[in-house]
This record gives structure tokens, sequence and C-alpha cells, in this order.
């Protein structure tokens, strides 16, 4: 079985108000790419990864005007996607859901949220994900209260063959200092956006906690807009959102090879899930921020791990097409997972 998670850049804008493909020559969210050019591209990345499962971050938009689940399945039929069902959770306001298309023939999954329900006072521990979180972020004697702009989707899956599992997705990001008065009120708001980008993995590695501690087969996909070296808060934290949720050798650990490899040494080169230009160096900044982390029940499942990076994978380079549609469709690379389930 395949299974990828894949983030869409401004996957929203190439739909219409009836969640329909808008196929045409007006510019997509993408510099410099058209709505036909990156729904082109998108078709041929998802029909080569020919995967079983995708976990979507940034799924189209959902609410009272839109449904994410729609407009995936449109995206699917005109595809011909296996992976032709789609199922979501919590709804948020950002326009970027979190969804999963799947191939009903060999798997089915429903969302399936833990945790108890909290009032606008929240609750401490690992509380649904739609919630509020109290913790006490800056080591004050005092609650703060924490919420995702983003809630996990959590799902609930088998496989044809009666195989049981859950998948989270999450989509964890810290907010960019708007409305700073000047560098030094900047510094502060971005110090307290990390702190609240924390606490949220915090909350996550609960879940995770409490699903491997009763032997529950677990994977968690996504984008966690973190990692070892990324950014100048490293130092300040001790921890990235990464080390926090793949946890530690005692503590209900989980597992990606790239977050290995990347944690392992601080010199060198190291695996790339996303590719964004910076205007001011006119030079293009690459990072791992994507991650399929398995409990120690799957890892032992003869996982195999790929990067679709047209750059640095050779079956990606080697085909021209998909070099190109890769480029093309998003600022990030799909991540797959094959595994014996």
């Amino acid at each position: 079985m395949r299974i990828a998670t894949y983030n869409v850049e401004w996957f929203a804008g190439l739909f219409d108000d009836r969640d329909r493909l808008r196929d045409d020559d007006g510019w997509s969210g993408r510099w410099n790419v058209t709505r036909a050019q990156q729904i082109a591209a998108l078709g041929h990345v998802f029909r080569a990864m020919d995967a079983d499962a995708i976990m979507v971050i940034e799924a189209p938009d959902a609410g009272r005007k839109h449904s994410a689940v729609v407009a995936l399945e449109n995206f699917a039929a005109r595809f011909d996607l296996r992976a032709r069902a789609a199922v979501m959770g919590f709804v948020n306001d950002t326009q970027q859901e979190i969804a999963l298309l799947f191939d009903p023939d060999v798997m089915m999954a429903s969302h399936d949220p833990q945790g108890q329900e909290t009032s606008a006072k929240g609750a401490r521990g690992a509380p649904r994900f739609d919630g509020i979180l109290r913790i006490d972020l800056d080591i004050d004697a005092t609650e703060d209260k924490v919420v995702f702009s983003k809630p996990p989707l959590e799902l609930a899956v088998q496989t044809r063959s009666g195989f049981a599992f859950r998948m989270i997705g999450a989509h964890l990001k810290s907010k960019a200092p708007h409305g700073a008065r000047d560098d030094a009120h900047a510094m502060q708001i971005a110090i307290a956006n990390r702190r609240k980008q924390l606490a949220q993995a915090v909350w996550l590695r609960g879940r995770i906690d409490t699903h491997v501690s009763l032997q529950t087969p677990l994977m968690v996909l996504g984008d966690l807009n973190d990692g070892p070296g990324l950014d100048a808060f490293e130092d300040l934290f001790g921890r990235s959102s990464v080390e926090i949720i793949l946890g530690s050798e005692g503590d209900h650990p989980l597992y990606d090879p790239h977050a290995a490899r990347a944690l392992g040494q601080r010199l060198g080169a190291m695996p790339t899930t996303s590719r964004f230009w910076i205007s001011q160096e006119k030079r293009f900044l690459q990072a791992l921020l994507d991650y399929i982390m398995v409990c120690p029940t799957l890892r032992n499942k003869s996982p195999a791990w790929r990067i679709w990076h047209p750059l640095d994978d050779p079956a990606c380079w080697g085909d021209a097409g998909l070099r190109e549609a890769l480029v093309t469709a998003s600022d990030h690379f799909p991540v797959t997972l094959d595994i014996d389930v």
C-alpha cells in the first residue's frame, strides 16, 4: 500500500464557487503559473504517485460556501484517480484544510476525533483538537490558552484485508509577526508565536502517547513547518516541533528516516521536501518540512519512504514531464510511504 502526504500551494484557488475546477488561463496563486497549468501539473503528479491514500495539506476551502470533500472528489474524477473518495475533519478559517483522498476499494477512512471537548475555559493534557489547551508557555506560573488554527485530522482507517490503524494529518505553523512596531517588537511576537507552535506539538504528542501506549498502530503525516537548523529559535527553545512529535526512545517514539537523518547531522546534505524563492536574496531555499512518522508497529511492516523531489530523486529527474509537473504544481513535493498493511 502507498500512502502520501502532499502540501498543495493555493489549491483552493483552483476551484469556483461550486467547487468545480477553474481550468482556464487565469493566474493561479503560484507566481507566473496559470490555473490550467497548475491543474494539469497536479493531475500529472497525483497520477504518477498512484497512491492508495494522500493526506492533502492546504486542501481546498470548506465551510458554508464550499466543500473540500466535493472539490477533491471533483479533482479526482477529472484525472480518473483511484484515490477518489475524500474525508476531512474540523473546518478552519484559513482556506487551507486538511483532508484525505483515498481509494475506497482498498481502505475505508472516517473522521474519528479523540479527547475531551472543551469549554471556553479549555483543558489540560490532550483535549479534542478543535478545543482549547491550557498550558504555561513561558514558565510564569500562569496558564495560557492555545488553539489550533488548523486542527489536526484524526482518522480511523481499515484496509480491505482488515488491518486497522490510525492516521493523524497535521499542519503546524508559526504565524509571522504581523503588526510589529519595530524589529524588537517583531522578535517578541515571533518568539511568542513559536511558543504557541511548540505547545501545539506538545498537544499532538499527548495524543500520540495515548495511541502508542495502547499499541494502536499510528502514523502522523503532514507539514510541520519546523525541523533541525530551520531558524534562529532552535537554540532558544532547545527542541523543535519535529523532535517533540517524534518523541524519545523511552517515550513511545515515532520514526521518519528523513527526520532521523537531519537530526543526526548538522553539516552536509540533508533531505528536503520544499523549495521557496527568496526574493531579497534571489535564490531558492530548500527545507525539510513534510513527514510521514510511524510507530514501532508500523515500522516493522517493511516501510519504504520516498521524497518526490524533482532535483534529488533520480526517477523524478529522469522523467522530464514529471520533473516539470512537480515544479509547477506546488512549492512542496510529495512524500510517500510504501508499507505492507
